[in-house]
């Protein structure tokens, strides 16, 4: 059982709702940052085994910290520590595509799995890894899909709705989510001819006219494949577009430009902060923190 849980002051407000659901303290990590730029994190005295939260969007300045808070809690009575990550980050790298690039999923892996006993997450943003412990040195990895409560959130949906994700990859999510919502789901071909630029097709445009649509990805960071398909669904004369995201990685243009292009209203869960969070991951992490026996 978890007997406490532990988390950086920039995530308080999530982590305080987890430590609530799962009814243990939550003791936040003081940080220490040096002149030339080295993190020295302070934690608090633990016993038995603990949770540390720390979602890792915008990874590069919260890794380090993270590494050295895990090895601060064992020194400080820890017997098993187990990282509650929402949003785990260098997924997307799951093989190498090119010559000269780094399989980053399995960097990531040996960085968390050595020094974690088990890792729990959200909607991992994986295509060609069916089991992300392989990757992570024998420790425990929890997948969990928010399907559940983003069907919550977008209930009820208008008669006839229509999920659809953005491209190919999507699909798992747009059919997780439509039968969470008991409608049909579509799903976009994607060409991409850049960070930014991307050519939607979808089969049988006819099916979404007048329909009301949820577009349905795990990860938007530029918004512009949920753009382009925005923009495409209101040139079909789509009804009323809805936007379900799970990881809001958006940067600062992101959902001004998803409404600007047609979006009606855009939703996505805590995991990473923006203000379209509106479905609270605490009910799903909790339960499976609380199943971990180490």
């Amino acid at each position: 059982m978890i007997s406490s849980l532990h988390a950086f002051h920039d995530e308080q407000e999530p982590a305080g709702r987890l430590a609530e659901a799962l009814h243990v303290p939550l003791r936040l990590i003081d940080l220490h940052v040096f002149p030339d730029g080295e993190s020295l994190p302070r934690v608090a005295e633990c016993a038995g085994m603990v949770a540390l939260y720390r979602s890792l969007d915008r990874p590069d300045s919260k890794l380090m910290p993270l590494l050295l808070a895990a090895d601060a809690l064992r020194r400080r009575g820890a017997v098993g520590v187990v990282l509650a990550a929402p949003y785990l980050c260098y997924l997307r790298q799951d093989a190498v595509f090119e010559p000269g690039q780094p399989l980053s999923r399995d960097v990531l892996g040996r960085l968390l799995g050595e020094r974690f006993d088990a890792v729990v997450t959200v909607e991992p943003h994986l295509h060609r890894t069916p089991d992300l412990a392989v990757a992570f040195c024998g420790a425990e990895v929890v997948s969990l899909s928010a399907a559940g409560l983003l069907a919550e959130a977008l209930s009820p949906a208008e008669p006839g709705a229509l999920v659809i994700g953005p491209d190919a990859e999507s699909e798992p999510w747009a059919r997780a989510l439509a039968k969470r919502l008991s409608t049909d789901h579509a799903t976009f071909q994607k060409v991409r001819r850049g960070d930014r630029e991307v050519r939607l097709v979808l089969e049988a445009p006819g099916q979404v006219h007048g329909r009301q649509i949820i577009l349905v990805d795990d990860v938007c960071s530029s918004g512009a494949t949920l753009e382009a398909a925005v923009g495409q669904l209101r040139a079909l004369n789509a009804g009323p577009i809805d936007v379900a995201v799970v990881h809001a990685l958006f940067d600062a243009g992101a959902g001004a430009r998803l409404r600007q292009a047609g979006a009606r209203r855009i939703i996505s869960t805590d995991s990473c902060p923006h203000p379209s969070n509106e479905v609270l991951l605490a009910p799903l992490l909790a339960p499976a923190l609380e199943r971990i026996r180490l």
